[in-house]
């Protein structure tokens, strides 16, 4: 196995949740991290976390807009430049939205899109040449999800975004491969990493809040986000193609793939269960649905969740 260690590190949506600790696994491996984010406030903190855990290599904060390429490209090669070069690129940047597609509207897809897929592609183009000219041989990782590869009801605009990633991710796998970098896709299932702090909702924005807080905060469905990151670093070590994390991401993918037409008449069930904007005005968390995503509610505290900015 090819060990992730002192190498160049770059992470966008770096500053909280899965991004925060996907930069804070290659700190512990003493590399040089470069850490971006939108938000200058919360990603001054999360550099000083993650400085706490060393005192042999770097830690950077670069406040960029991955939407923006000409921001991105600036920022790369101001971290090219002082890292002498890039071995890694994690592009994590994300938003989340929630509640039925037509109640969202065409922005809420146009948003999606921006952050996750062009941001996603911006950090790919720009990042790969410095790539393909690093001694250890360079990796990139491109952070999808299950809803990229199995459409879920009332989180349409995020599965389409996710989707495009999962196509760009392999789609560059192959075109990269004759130049030594390897590309990852990575595809969490739910995870406990505080982002239902951060949703954009629409509908009935209380009952959609609460059943998206529940499921993923749920033990059993959801994964713990240290475990997912570790777990995603290891992929990069082994120069892994694609990974799906969780048990239920992995059985619904598979699920998907066999029998595409049972899977998509499952979720029309499913929608029926789902918050109907007609119906608004009810309560949000329930007692037991506030216990249940208990852990999640930790993890926000813990993983820098505070503000209300995409990463």
């Amino acid at each position: 196995m090819d060990a992730l260690s002192d190498l160049s590190v770059l992470v966008t949506g770096g500053s909280r949740g899965l991004g925060l600790l996907l930069a804070r696994q290659c700190v512990e491996r003493r590399c040089d991290v470069t850490v971006v984010a939108r938000d200058a406030a919360e990603l001054e903190h999360a550099v000083e976390l993650l400085r706490r855990r060393t005192r042999e290599n770097t830690v950077t904060g670069r406040v960029c807009d991955v939407t923006d390429r000409a921001a991105v490209h600036e920022v790369i090669e101001r971290t090219a430049a002082d890292q002498h070069g890039l071995d890694v690129v994690l592009a994590n940047a994300g938003n989340i939205q929630v509640g039925p597609a037509e109640e969202s509207g065409t922005e809420a897809f146009r948003s999606a899109m921006e952050t996750m897929f062009f941001g996603a592609l911006h950090t790919s183009m720009e990042a790969l040449p410095h790539l393909r000219e690093s001694p250890a041989g360079g990796r990139l990782g491109l952070i999808g999800s299950i809803g990229g590869l199995l459409p879920v009801p009332h989180l349409v605009p995020y599965s389409c975004a996710k989707s495009a990633v999962a196509a760009l991710a392999e789609g560059l796998h192959a075109e990269q491969a004759e130049h030594g970098v390897t590309v990852t896709a990575v595809h969490p299932g739910l995870m406990r990493t505080g982002s239902h702090r951060q949703v954009e909702l629409s509908g009935d924005q209380g009952r959609e809040f609460a059943w998206f807080a529940t499921l993923a905060g749920l033990p059993g469905l959801s994964m713990d986000a240290l475990r997912a990151a570790e777990r995603i670093i290891r992929a990069l070590e082994r120069r892994r193609t694609r990974v799906v994390l969780t048990p239920a991401a992995q059985l619904g993918a598979k699920a998907y793939g066999v029998a595409p037409t049972l899977v998509t008449r499952t979720n029309d069930l499913v929608a029926r269960l789902m918050p109907d904007p007609k119906q608004s005005g009810r309560e949000g968390r329930s007692r037991w649905q506030s216990a249940v995503s208990a852990l999640n509610d930790r993890a926000a505290r813990r993983l820098n969740q505070t503000s209300g900015q995409p990463g």
